[in-house]
């Protein structure tokens, strides 16, 4: 056995984070851990992984118990973790980050740049993707960081592998290739650890499945005995009805409209699209398709230098986001909530405020009543989880964190709401919660532009599906014509339809 976990129990301050979960992983295996945010999931990886003592249990790497664990010790015994969220140095090239993370032996020694390139290059290639050493992490997308996250596992020759949510931020084509690393990892042994809210990739894939709920190991289950509905009544203890909860609303007049948009710095190129008052535009496309980066356009992070932004019909200069807000409620919820969605350090009011101050500020200075009036409201209607206004948002679970952060846009009353990877990384019930909210903002008449990787969140949200490919868009598909090949041979640049 690589991997067994017996018992194990962890408390912070009086809160059970985990009440005697057990959890084993043999060679060759997909071992699945499901849960809802909050389950206990990322507690149990950090006591594996020794970022966390556990204050009971026992713990075993391929037969040897652990008594005393660490992280140095975790990497000895062939232990590696994929985090959702990347820990890379932005500063660094991607050879650089990886040499880092695999080189050992003297700080004084001479270092082999040409030879680091070529693993890093190696590497990456076995990962599924062809990214130049070269490039600082910085410029790097969320898929493309991920990536190389990847290829720092498979460096570190990993017999444990703990990959979590390892999809959340990839198109079809690069869960594709990643599915073809795990597969080629199971063959030579090595034991997978996959952590995903994405049911049916875990019916895909996993041998196993163990799901938490409030700490405590609810079922484990062998490939075959176990539906997509037996999940999600395990993970949130009833059924839930609708993880789609679309709304048929009748679109109204045209909100936002693009023609032939185009932005050297970002990478667009004549984009012409338009949004109705009520409707959801989905966005696809493959990780580097341009959709992050026609958002950011929009939003006046990065200007367009060609075509034109109408809004209702009367062409707008959106240079700034500053703009976009405060001139045209224009709103961008991006992909990355810990960088840019929410500031971890600051308390839930304070960040869902944000963008309003104005309307909560009195001669220039907070009015700390009308803060938590606005607060308060949105606490209740998003259903955030918190025991107090002032909780910081680091101390929330993901999932409440991306309520936080749309609680920030919506205190503005966007006539366009921008949601890049809406639910990424979100458990079923928050992810049912988001899309139900946003099914609710159409209803009153929000134009909503969203972009997603996640299939069924495409298929399942919009009423129209545009696809994107090399920063130009392929083509338009109806909800009643698109389909998940239709909109793949879109996004690799096949079939155009309007």
């Amino acid at each position: 056995m690589l991997l067994e976990a017996a018992g194990i129990r962890k408390s912070f301050a009086g809160v059970h984070a985990l009440r005697g979960v057990s959890l084993e992983l043999r060679p060759g295996e997909v071992h699945a851990l499901v849960g809802e945010n909050g389950a206990g999931k990322s507690t149990l990886v950090k006591v594996i992984a020794g970022a966390v003592a556990a204050d009971a249990g026992s713990l075993r790497l391929s037969g040897e118990a652990v008594a005393h664990h660490t992280p140095a010790l975790a990497r000895a015994l062939g232990v590696a973790v994929v985090y959702q969220q990347p820990s890379l140095f932005p500063h660094l090239t991607v050879a650089e980050n990886i040499a880092l993370a695999l080189d050992s032996g003297s700080p004084w020694r001479r270092v082999d740049w040409r030879a680091s390139a070529n693993r890093a290059r190696d590497l990456l290639a076995r990962a599924g993707c062809s990214l130049d050493p070269r490039r600082l992490v910085s410029s790097l997308s969320m898929p493309e960081q991920q990536l190389v996250e990847i290829a720092k596992a498979i460096g570190a020759r990993a017999r444990v592998l703990i990959l979590d949510e390892p999809t959340a931020s990839l198109g079809a084509h690069e869960v594709e290739s990643l599915f073809g690393v795990i597969e080629a990892l199971r063959a030579e042994g090595a034991g997978i650890l996959y952590i995903s809210h994405r049911l049916e990739e875990i019916l895909r894939i996993a041998d196993r499945v163990t799901v938490l709920r409030d700490g405590q190991t609810v079922a484990t289950l062998a490939r075959g005995a176990f539906t997509r509905a037996d999940l999600i009544r395990l993970m949130v203890g009833r059924e839930i009805s609708a993880i789609f909860p679309k709304r048929e609303v009748l679109p109204g007049e045209v909100v936002l409209e693009t023609r032939r948009l185009g932005s050297r710095a970002a990478g667009v190129r004549g984009v012409s699209l338009s949004v109705r008052a009520g409707e959801i535009l989905g966005l696809a496309g493959l990780g580097g398709s341009g959709r992050t980066e026609f958002a950011e356009t929009l939003f006046g992070l990065t200007p367009p230098d060609a075509g034109e932004i109408l809004l209702r019909g009367s062409p707008v200069h959106i240079g700034s986001p500053a703009e976009a807000i405060s001139r045209h409620r224009v709103a961008y919820l991006p992909e990355d909530r810990c960088r840019h969605g929410v500031v971890l350090e600051m308390p839930i009011a304070s960040n869902a405020t944000l963008a309003a101050l104005p309307s909560v500020s009195r001669h220039g200075l907070l009015d700390g009543a009308a803060e938590r009036r606005l607060t308060r409201g949105f606490v209740e209607r998003l259903r955030i989880k918190t025991d107090s206004l002032y909780t910081p948002a680091g101390a929330l679970s993901g999932g409440n964190q991306q309520k936080v952060a749309l609680a920030r846009w919506l205190a503005i009353r966007p006539s366009v709401l921008i949601l890049d990877e809406p639910t990424q990384g979100v458990d079923v019930g928050s992810k049912s919660e988001i899309h139900a909210l946003m099914s609710g903002l159409a209803q009153e008449g929000v134009a909503i532009l969203m972009i997603s990787s996640d299939m069924p969140e495409i298929l399942g949200m919009s009423d129209r599906i545009a696809v994107m490919h090399a920063g130009s868009l392929a083509g338009i598909l109806s909800r009643s014509e698109a389909t998940q090949e239709r909109i793949l041979s879109l996004a690799l640049g096949g079939e155009h339809a309007a």
